[in-house]
């Protein structure tokens, strides 16, 4: 009977996730902070009008904070090297942005539609949720690019 060689050790970090600030410099990874900047402009602009539809912008609040969150403990995991301990890493991260991605579409065209409904209400009111539909349809594509980068990657 032959004896079997150990297996050589493996590391499950995928090799080319890079560290420290050249995480910021590198795509998919660069997406993280504009995900978070301009997801955080739009909860706070929400946050800051007269709330017509409180279903629809709910929603929109639901999805923007619990996505500025999650995406925060991503880019955390990323910048303490959590990830290097599971395999399947990669594609935690990419479903995640694509759901997110999902999540995100539906709450900026609601938040459009709440857009058009306040726009006989105040003009001011108008005016912040036109910024928050705009900044809610450009983080829906940063998602959308994380998720399709980092599965491609």
């Amino acid at each position: 009977m032959a004896s079997r060689d150990p297996p050589p050790p493996t590391t499950h970090a995928p090799p080319d996730v890079p560290t420290g600030l050249t995480l910021f410099l590198t795509i998919p990874y660069a997406f993280f902070l504009p995900e978070l900047v301009f997801g955080f402009w739009v909860w706070i602009l929400v946050a800051s009008t007269q709330v017509a539809n409180p279903l629809l912008q709910g929603w929109v609040m639901y999805v923007s904070l619990t996505s500025f969150f999650f995406s925060l403990m991503f880019l955390l995991s990323y910048l303490f090297g959590f990830y290097k301990r599971y395999e399947f890493w990669k594609v935690l991260d990419s479903l995640y942005h694509g759901t997110t991605g999902i999540l995100y579409t539906s709450a900026a065209v609601l938040q459009a539609h709440a857009t058009i409904v306040s726009e006989t209400d105040d003009l001011k009111n108008y005016f912040i949720n036109t910024a928050a539909s705009f900044f809610a349809f450009i983080t829906t594509l940063l998602y959308v690019l994380h998720a399709f980068s980092i599965y491609y990657h």
